[in-house]
């Protein structure tokens, strides 16, 4: 009977993971991700430039931090390509259709398709959002790079007519900035929900359910929508981000740590579901949701210093300068190096 069961439970698990996408979903409603990622931008730290730290680009971030929400019924290929960016669906063990463990995930998305397609699967039903952060992030000190590269320009460039284009291509990169960073943050905010980083995404699913946890698919949007805004307190959230913690470490290092975390928490969820914490004002509901929160948006905040720190090692123009050559006065950038025909 027990070998019987387990070849049950193992012909589930297979048919779940070979299972479509599930209608496009939101990680946390408006709420939510206005709060992951305005709370971020308010804890940037004075090392950041100023310009991040306005109470007009905190408020810009926290509304960018929904955006790539707002943007999805845009028809295919958009939906198509962008929504399995949102989430990754690891199994109990940890590991992505069954094939990889996230401390194995290829450096590239083709080579992590063609990984999971040995299974059955693809990155279009188990989700890409590993990638999504590294890739976003990516862009986010290249942004930084092209920022720091014109504010020195801006002073030293050899006449004045490429000083006043570089000043005005810094000013245009701070709000290209505040777009990217406001919406890339989003995908931190999906990663500290944990029914975004699991295979039990609508309900437990049809897997091994020895707690006979819900099956109920409302559950996610319940959670992350009504539930959110009617019992989630902006302060609140605020006063359980950890400090920011200095690592020697990649951005694939901090991915996996933030999508872990998040999925270490799923039985829990459902452990308190169960109980009714997601009840009325069920203390215990609202501090598990409190701490999910805090987490998307210190990881945030870590992330983007993290990148400003980063950027002094990128390159800049074609053909590529290091910043740090610039920066140090030993290359002194004219129009063209930022766009050479």
């Amino acid at each position: 009977m027990r070998n019987l069961v387990g070849a049950l439970a193992t012909a589930l698990s297979a048919v779940a993971l070979a299972l479509p996408a599930p209608t496009p979903a939101f990680a946390w409603g408006a709420t939510g991700h206005e709060f992951v990622s305005g709370l971020a931008a308010e804890a940037f730290p004075e090392e950041l430039p100023a310009f991040l730290r306005t109470p007009a680009a905190v408020a810009d971030i926290a509304v960018f931090g929904r955006e790539l929400d707002r943007s999805k019924g845009s028809g295919d290929p958009h939906d198509a390509e962008r929504d399995a960016g949102h989430y990754v669906h690891l199994d109990d063990e940890g590991k992505v259709g069954g094939v990889l463990t996230l401390d194995a995930l290829p450096v590239r998305r083709e080579a992590y398709d063609t990984a999971l397609r040995t299974k059955g699967v693809s990155q279009y039903n188990t989700g890409y959002l590993p990638y999504s952060i590294v890739e976003g992030w990516q862009q986010l000190v290249k942004d930084f790079a092209y920022w720091r590269a014109a504010s020195v320009a801006a002073k030293n460039a050899a006449s004045e007519a490429d000083r006043a284009w570089f000043d005005a291509d810094r000013q245009r990169r701070e709000g290209l900035i505040i777009r990217d960073l406001g919406v890339w943050s989003h995908y931190d905010g999906d990663a500290s929900q944990p029914m975004h980083v699991s295979i039990h995404f609508a309900g437990w699913g049809p897997y091994p359910n020895p707690q006979d946890f819900s099956m109920a698919k409302s559950l996610r949007e319940d959670y992350q929508s009504t539930f959110v805004r009617a019992r989630i307190k902006r302060a609140d959230v605020k006063s359980e981000m950890a400090p920011y913690q200095a690592c020697t470490c990649t951005i694939w290092d901090r991915m996996r740590a933030v999508i872990l975390a998040s999925h270490r928490t799923i039985v829990p969820y459902f452990e308190l579901e169960k109980q009714g914490a997601f009840q009325g004002d069920a203390k215990a509901g609202i501090a598990f949701t409190n701490t999910r929160l805090a987490s998307g948006a210190s990881a945030v905040r870590d992330m983007v210093v993290d990148a400003w720190r980063a950027s002094v090692d990128a390159n800049v123009g074609y053909p590529q300068i290091k910043l740090r050559d610039i920066e140090d006065h030993k290359v002194i950038l004219q129009r063209d190096d930022f766009g050479r025909d």
